[in-house]
Parts: C-alpha cells; structure tokens; sequence
C-alpha cells in the first residue's frame, strides 16, 4: 500500500480510537465489578468533599446497572467520533475540558451524593456540537446539530430534577461546559465554506485597504470648448 493510502486508512480509523477507547474502558470496569460482586460507587463524585475529587476522573467509567451502561454505550461513541472528526486536531482538548470542567462543577454544586455515570460527558458533548454549529453557522456541523436534537431531544429533561436517582446536576453542568467550551474553540474546526462571490469580496476589500481606503471620485463632463 502507498503512502496516500496509507493516511487515508489513519484518518479513516484515527477519529475512533479515542471514542471507543472509552466504551472499551467503561465495559471493563462494569464487567469486573458485577463478575466480583464489587461496588466501585465511592470512586464517584462526592461534591465538596475532598475524597469526592478522584470521581473527576473515575466517575465518567462507573455505571449502576446494565441498562444504565447500555444507554450511555452508544451517545458516547456517536457523539465522541463527531467531536473526534470535525475537531481532530483539538479533539484531545475538548476531551479533557469536557472531563474536568463537568467533573469539577458537579463537585462544587451537586448534591451531597456519590454521582457515577458518563452521562454528564454525553450532555457536554452534545452541546458542545450542537452550539458549535451554532456559532460557526457550518452546515455539517449544523446537520449534526439537527441531528443531535432528533435523536437527543428528549436529553432536555434530564436536566430538571425530576428523579432523584438521577444526577440531573451533571446532566445540566455538563450542558454548559458543552457551550462553555464551544465558545472557546469556536476559531477552531471546520470553517464556514466560502462561495467564490465572497472571496471576490473579501480580495476587493483587501485591495481597497492597501490603497489606504480612499475613494476617488471623477466626474465626467464636456469642456465648453466642445459645445
């Protein structure tokens, strides 16, 4: 295979091997703890106290049952592979912002509770795309916004505290880290495709300003002499 091929098959796979890597680390965990009858729920969230800091990082990798990991499987790689396609050289970043921002908050403002789950990740990322299309107004990114709303719509009610059993605070934190860091990395990504009419414009404009932006004006007339 020649080296053009060769990048094409990296860039091909690249984009997944964060997502999956998480779901295969989230499998993981959940299997050793139901086949050892363990319970890794104190290596959540525990807000405000110092213990609770290490769910920062464990949290996202701790679920409660089978069903709970199942639902959180799939947004995670969907979700993480648009992140890793659209923002690939960021990607690791956003990654790491959308952990410990979402992390972070929770343990400054989440109830007096173990909060497990990679749920809050999820509401960040999805907001993170969706407003990103928002802010750079790029059509790809805006199909996925859409997209997002469709499959996700219903992700708005997680962030009412409805259910107690549900972390309804890392849903609602994770959604404004999501905007949070999609402002910050709204210069980064795909841009906004470009018509040749636009850049006509913005190659006049530059024109002008390198003449120093001064307007000439001529009028045309016929000398008395003419008449």
């Amino acid at each position: 295979m020649n080296k053009e091929g060769t990048a094409v098959h990296k860039g091909f796979y690249r984009p997944w091997f964060i997502p999956l890597g998480l779901v295969v680390v989230m499998w993981l965990v959940f299997i050793i703890e139901w086949s050892t009858n363990s319970d890794f729920g104190t290596f959540g969230i525990l807000p405000r106290k110092l213990s609770g800091l290490k769910g920062i990082l464990f949290s996202p990798f701790l679920h409660g049952d089978w069903e709970h990991l199942l639902n959180n499987t799939y947004p995670v790689i969907f979700l993480g592979l648009g992140i890793s396609y659209f923002y690939r050289k960021v990607s690791l970043q956003i990654f790491l912002y959308s952990l410990v921002f979402t992390g972070l908050w929770v343990w400054v403002g989440g109830r007096s509770s173990y909060h497990i789950g990679a749920s809050g990740l999820i509401y960040c990322w999805a907001s993170f795309l969706f407003f990103s299309g928002l802010f750079k107004w790029h059509m790809n990114l805006i199909g996925i916004s859409l997209l997002i709303v469709f499959l996700y719509g219903s992700m708005v009610w997680g962030v009412l505290p409805w259910i107690d059993s549900i972390s309804w605070e890392s849903h609602l934190l994770g959604a404004f880290a999501g905007i949070t860091i999609a402002w910050y990395f709204r210069k980064e990504g795909p841009t906004k495709k470009k018509y040749s009419w636009e850049e006509e414009e913005e190659k006049q404009e530059k024109v002008h300003a390198a003449e120093g932006g001064s307007i000439k004006i001529e009028y045309h007339y016929r000398p008395k002499d003419d008449q």
